[in-house]
C-alpha cells in the first residue's frame, strides 16, 4: 500500500509540494490538516476518542474527526470523506476559520499543521470505525472546557489548542 501524502503548504495556505505523511511528521513540516465539530440540536459536540493502534495520541479524546486533505481535495470534501470513514456518516459543513499549529509527541513525530476547522450538524450516534476510534460521546462545549482544565492529558494537543485560542468560534 501507498503511504499517504500530505499537503505541504507556507503560512498563506499556499501548496508547495506532496510528502508522504510519516515523513513530514518527523521533519515537522508544515502541512495542510483538517478538524470537523459535529453537533447536535441540543448544543453538545460529538467527541471521539482515538484508536489504541492510532501512530499518536492513542486514546485520547478529541473533536468528531480530523486528517489530512488529498491533494486536489477541497476541505469540505476531505472533511465529509473522513466523517464517513471514522464515524460512518456524513452532514453539512461549514467552514470557520483556520491555524497554525505545533505539537511534538512524546514519539519523536510533531504536527506542524495548517488546519481547518468546520462545523456541522448531525443528531445521530455514530456508526464507529473501530480501526479508527475507540469510542465516543457527546458533550456540551462548557462541560468539555472544565474537564479539560481539570484532566488536560486526556485530549489531544490541536483540540486543547482549538479550546484555548478558538473557543467563542465553537461555543456558539
Amino acid at each position: 500500500m501507498i503511504e499517504e501524502q500530505v499537503i505541504l503548504v507556507n503560512e498563506n495556505d499556499e501548496q508547495l509540494g506532496l510528502m508522504p505523511k510519516m515523513e513530514a511528521h518527523e521533519k515537522a513540516v508544515l502541512h495542510r490538516a483538517f478538524s470537523v465539530f459535529a453537533f447536535n440540536d441540543k448544543g453538545e459536540l460529538l467527541l471521539q476518542q482515538r484508536a489504541a493502534a492510532k501512530y499518536h495520541s492513542p486514546l485520547l479524546w478529541t473533536n468528531t474527526c480530523c486528517s489530512h486533505q488529498r491533494n486536489g481535495e477541497s476541505n469540505i470534501e476531505a472533511g465529509k470523506r473522513r466523517l464517513q470513514e471514522e464515524m460512518g456518516f456524513v452532514c453539512d459543513l461549514k467552514e470557520v476559520f483556520s491555524f497554525v499549529y505545533r505539537a511534538p509527541f512524546d514519539n519523536g513525530l510533531t504536527e506542524h499543521e495548517l488546519d481547518h476547522v468546520m462545523v456541522g450538524v448531525y443528531n445521530e450516534n455514530p456508526i464507529i470505525n473501530k480501526e479508527e476510534v475507540e469510542s465516543f460521546k457527546w458533550m456540551t462545549v462548557e462541560v468539555i472546557k472544565k474537564d479539560m482544565a481539570n484532566k488536560p492529558e486526556i485530549y489531544t494537543a490541536w483540540f486543547r489548542i482549538i479550546f484555548d485560542r478558538y473557543y467563542k468560534f465553537i461555543s456558539k
